[in-house]
């Protein structure tokens, strides 16, 4: 591992913490693609599939900040291991009626209960905020493993889902993704000397994270990027069905996310000065351009290589969010900020399957890539006019006072501590 993978993990707990977080993420990956492959397989309607993905991710959309405001007030272990256990009973019972040919509408009740899955991804980048906190170069890097995190997960979710959904039960993906956030969420939380600690509820004064104009701005691009991702995947699919191979899309997908996995490691390494607002829109403005590439596809391995050259762009893309999330949000609400920008994805990922999954139903997958191309420019254009928001000073008066509280009392318990 390069020199500054390795000095970031000379912090006690960092291995653990990590380790668990990539175990609690899988079901990123492998949820939503295996909740589509198992109704599609089932019933042979991606129109259905594509809703009830959508369903999921707008039901983590909404659910989500909440249980990372909760955990910013409360803590990691009491907030996580309830949500996971309502997740848990939500997955099963929407196998169960899956597999007995239940009417649509429980399908949907149990997806939408889904939706309590945690944000693993915040909760293992607000620890690394923690340990690192004014430290932008070890966060730098400790937020690029974490874009490596989330590309290794999306190389091998893809393909562990859609292979065991296609090749043993349908039910097999979504299964196995259910019992990764269980033992994630379990071994993160057993983890308390590097959860980050509780901010009292009056710390809390202001409202929500998501009033920070920047903050508003970077999820509002997410919304976009998040239908890109959602499409992209429906129309893989599709594209692959209809060349007879359709486990083969697991496979394309995982070139998708290596492009962006090499891309965030190169990253990492990188010491980078300058604006990163305006390195965000310029990555956004590539995350657009790529997408013109898939509109040419006529074969696998074309989609392949495009998706790869695609996905370069993503994770210094998502590093850079990260970093502007964390200027722009108060420390007390550092968790729901990051899980603000999941939620921007979450909506758009909805967004961008169900409205691939209804074109490919009408017209094929090849009518299907236009969605991709539209959701892009989107990106772009919100990006573009949101510009000036994001190089305004940060964070909030509210945040500053908070952050500098917390300095004093931890100035104030180490000299109680010498005393």
């Amino acid at each position: 591992m390069p020199s500054p993978y390795r000095a970031i993990f000379s912090a006690p707990g960092t291995v653990g913490f990590s380790a668990a977080g990539l175990l609690g993420r899988m079901p990123l990956s492998m949820m939503g693609i295996g909740i589509m492959t198992m109704v599609s397989e089932i019933t042979g309607r991606y129109g259905l599939a594509g809703t009830l993905t959508a369903t999921l991710a707008l039901s983590a959309a909404v659910l989500g900040p909440q249980i990372s405001r909760l955990v910013d007030r409360h803590g990691q272990r009491r907030v996580l291991r309830p949500a996971t256990l309502i997740a848990l009973f939500a997955v099963t019972g929407l196998l169960i009626c899956a597999q007995q040919g239940a009417p649509d509408w429980t399908l949907f009740v149990f997806t939408a209960m889904g939706g309590c899955v945690p944000s693993v991804g915040a909760m293992t980048r607000a620890r690394w905020a923690a340990i690192y906190q004014g430290r932008p170069r070890e966060l730098h890097t400790a937020y690029s493993f974490e874009s490596i995190v989330d590309e290794v997960c999306f190389i091998f979710g893809p393909i562990i889902s859609i292979g065991l959904s296609t090749m043993w039960f349908p039910e097999a993906g979504p299964l196995l993704a259910a019992g990764f956030l269980a033992v994630g969420v379990w071994w993160l939380t057993a983890q308390r000397s590097t959860e980050p600690r509780p901010h009292p509820a009056g710390h809390h004064t202001g409202g929500s994270a998501l009033r920070s104009p920047g903050l508003q701005v970077l999820v509002a691009a997410f919304v976009a990027t998040g239908a890109i991702f959602g499409a992209v995947d429906v129309v893989t699919v599709a594209y692959a069905e209809e060349v007879g191979s359709k486990a083969a899309a697991s496979w394309v997908l995982a070139v998708y996310a290596l492009g962006s996995c090499l891309a965030g490691a190169v990253f990492g390494l990188l010491h980078l000065k300058g604006d990163p607002s305006r390195r965000w829109v310029l990555g956004v403005g590539a995350m657009a351009v790529s997408m013109i590439p898939l509109q040419l596809a006529g074969s696998l391995p074309f989609l392949a290589v495009a998706l790869f050259v695609a996905g370069l762009a993503i994770a210094p893309t998502m590093v850079t969010t990260m970093a502007l999330v964390e200027a722009h949000v108060p420390r007390s609400k550092l968790t729901e900020g990051m899980s603000w920008t999941s939620t921007g994805l979450a909506v758009g990922v909805a967004l961008g399957s169900s409205a691939a999954g209804w074109v490919v139903d009408a017209h094929g997958a090849a009518a299907g890539s236009a969605v991709p191309g539209v959701s892009g420019v989107f990106a772009a254009l919100v990006a573009l006019l949101g510009y000036r928001r994001l190089r305004r000073p940060v964070p909030t008066r509210e945040g500053q006072r908070e952050q500098d509280r917390e300095q004093a009392g931890k100035a104030g318990d180490r000299t109680e501590h010498v005393a």
